[in-house]
């Protein structure tokens, strides 16, 4: 499906008190939309909109996102690299790019540009709003933001806040950017050399050992100079891939957005925060997810009035909803699909 672009009218006011001059919102959307059936998605990380390309196996007759059924959306968040305003976009005051004078994001920032095009595209309820990590930061602040939006809410891998452990994480990745003696130059290439390191740490997070080892184990006999580990070379691999695809600019501002995610900032107590959560909700954790353990998805559905839990069997990690898509659909397909 071809990449749609909306541009909203006037400035965006973020949370922080900085002010977009412009907000334009790349998005895909998927199926028809018959005012009942539209599906949100809201993306991790690094990925984009184009949902099809970065979860395999899910726009697919007979998955969850079947687009002869359900109108999907997927819009790219503020900040990242895929075509919604970003660092590497022009700033109306200056005439330059933003580069690192892009102001601060916070994910319910990103909830509300969502909600901006959801208006735009005539969305006014979404049979279900489903997010995976960062995503799940997302739906969970679309569904606190405007309730009569969100049928069901699916949160797979995510948390109400961000944890010490995630943002010691994502400082050692900006500090691995920082590092780089290209860091600040105004230049859309700036930092590259740092961001891959950054993705190499950031990736031992997403898979864990028992990614690693089931993935990235010397075979048998396997032949080989000592210094050519498929786990080495796995990471440098790693590091490149996102470096032709993505700018560190970015990368360092969403880190910094993730660190951000806190459902009861301004609103009080998470836990009764949580509680005020009306629509019916799946709550999906993975059981060797070190970056969001499953205890986090149990404080959740503890805390959310009539939520279900689903354990996923994976042994690749926080990186587990990515892969056991198979898994995924014959948990999620029924709970969205329930009347």
């Amino acid at each position: 499906m071809p990449l749609k672009y909306y541009i909203h009218d006037g400035p965006f006011e973020l949370e922080c008190g900085g002010v977009l001059p412009e907000l334009t919102i790349a998005y895909h959307t998927y199926g028809h939309f018959t005012g009942d059936n539209a599906v949100w998605v809201c993306h991790a990380l690094t990925a984009n909109s184009d949902v099809a390309d970065w979860w395999p196996h899910t726009v697919e007759a007979g998955r969850f996102l079947d687009p002869a059924h359900r109108f999907v959306v997927c819009a790219n968040i503020i900040g990242s690299h895929y075509g919604t305003t970003g660092p590497l976009h022009i700033n109306p005051a200056t005439g330059d790019a933003w580069y690192g004078g892009f102001p601060f994001v916070t994910i319910r920032d990103m909830a509300r540009a969502h909600l901006l095009l959801a208006r735009h595209l005539g969305v006014e309820r979404v049979q279900a709003a489903i997010g995976s990590s960062i995503g799940g930061f997302q739906a969970l602040e679309m569904a606190l933001l405007a309730p009569e939006f969100v049928g069901r809410l699916v949160l797979i891998a995510t948390s109400a806040k961000t944890s010490p452990w995630c943002i010691a994480f994502n400082e050692s990745q900006r500090m691995a950017i920082e590092a780089d003696a290209t860091w600040d130059e105004r230049a859309p290439d700036a930092g590259r050399a740092g961001m891959m390191t950054a993705r190499s740490i950031g990736l031992l997070s997403y898979r864990g050992s028992s990614g690693y080892n089931a993935t990235q184990a010397e075979r048998d006999g396997e032949e080989g100079r000592m210094e050519d580990f498929r786990a080495a070379s796995y990471q440098r691999y790693q590091g490149e891939k996102l470096a032709r695809r993505y700018n560190a600019y970015s990368y360092h501002l969403i880190t910094r957005a993730f660190d951000s995610h806190n459902v009861g900032r301004g609103r009080g107590d998470v836990e009764r925060v949580l509680a005020t959560v009306s629509c019916p909700t799946l709550v999906v954790g993975i059981t060797t997810d070190i970056i969001f353990p499953v205890e986090e998805q149990r404080f959740l559905c503890d805390r959310i009035h009539g939520a279900r839990l689903e354990i996923l069997e994976s042994e690749f990690g926080h990186d587990g909803f990515l892969v056991e898509h198979d898994k995924l659909n014959t948990i999620i397909k029924p709970f969205i699909e329930k009347k």
